[in-house]
C-alpha cells in the first residue's frame, strides 16, 4: 500500500527539479541576453565615434582649404556630406550614415550656411562617459548619443589652443612683479633710477 505514496513524492521531487532548472535557464538566458544587447551598443557606440571625428576632422580641413587665399577669414562649410567625398581631393573617404540607428545623422547647420557638424538621432545613454580622445574630449557628461556633437570648430579644439596657467589669456600675465603688463627692460613708475656708467664724451 505504500508504493503509489513513494512514487508520488519521486514525482513531487522530478517536477520541483524541472522548475528549478527552467527558472536556472531563464535567468542564465537573461543574463546573456543583456550582455550581448551591451556589447552591440558598445560596438556602435565605438564605430560612432570614429566615423564623427572622421567627419569633424573633413570639415576641419574643407574649411582651411576653402579659406586659402580668400580676405574673409570666416569658416567654410560644405552644402552636403556627399561634398567631402568629391574627387580629385577628397576630405571624407564616404558618406557614412548614424551607426546608432543606420539613417542619416541629424545636421547641424552653420549661422552662414552649409554643415558645421553631426549629431545621432537617438537619445539613449551612452557607456562611455569618460576617458574620450582629445578631439571629443568636451564628451564628458554628456547624457545622450544626441549631446555628443561631432562639429567644427568644437570646444575640444578650442581648449587646446589655450595656453598654460590655467587658461590665462596671453599678454594678462604680468611681466614684472607688481606691474600688470610691463614690458621687460622699460622702467617701472615709481620705481627709484640707478645711474648708468658714465660716458666718454
Amino acid at each position: 500500500m505504500g508504493f503509489p505514496v513513494h512514487i508520488g513524492n519521486n514525482r513531487g521531487v522530478t517536477y520541483l527539479a524541472l522548475m528549478f532548472s527552467i527558472v536556472l535557464i531563464g535567468i542564465s538566458a537573461s543574463a546573456t541576453a543583456r550582455q550581448w544587447t551591451v556589447m552591440v551598443q558598445r560596438e556602435k557606440e565605438a564605430d560612432l565615434m570614429a566615423k564623427g571625428i572622421e567627419i569633424q576632422n573633413a570639415l576641419s580641413l574643407y574649411s582651411a582649404t576653402m579659406k586659402i587665399g580668400r580676405v574673409m577669414s570666416t569658416e567654410v562649410y560644405p552644402q552636403s556630406l556627399a561634398e567631402l567625398t568629391r574627387t580629385p581631393k577628397p576630405y571624407l573617404r564616404k558618406v557614412y550614415q548614424d551607426p546608432m540607428g543606420g539613417e542619416d545623422w541629424e545636421y547641424l547647420r552653420a549661422p552662414t550656411g552649409g554643415i558645421m557638424g553631426v549629431r545621432s538621432k537617438s537619445k539613449a545613454k551612452p557607456i562611455k562617459e569618460r576617458d574620450f580622445p582629445l578631439a571629443i574630449r568636451h564628451f564628458e557628461g554628456r547624457k545622450s548619443y544626441h549631446d555628443w556633437m561631432f562639429q567644427h570648430p568644437n570646444p575640444s579644439s578650442l581648449s587646446m589652443l589655450m595656453p598654460p596657467m590655467m587658461g590665462v589669456p596671453l599678454g594678462s600675465m604680468p611681466s614684472q612683479a607688481g606691474v600688470p603688463g610691463a614690458v621687460p627692460g622699460a622702467p617701472v613708475p615709481g620705481a627709484p633710477t640707478v645711474p648708468g656708467p658714465a660716458r666718454n664724451p
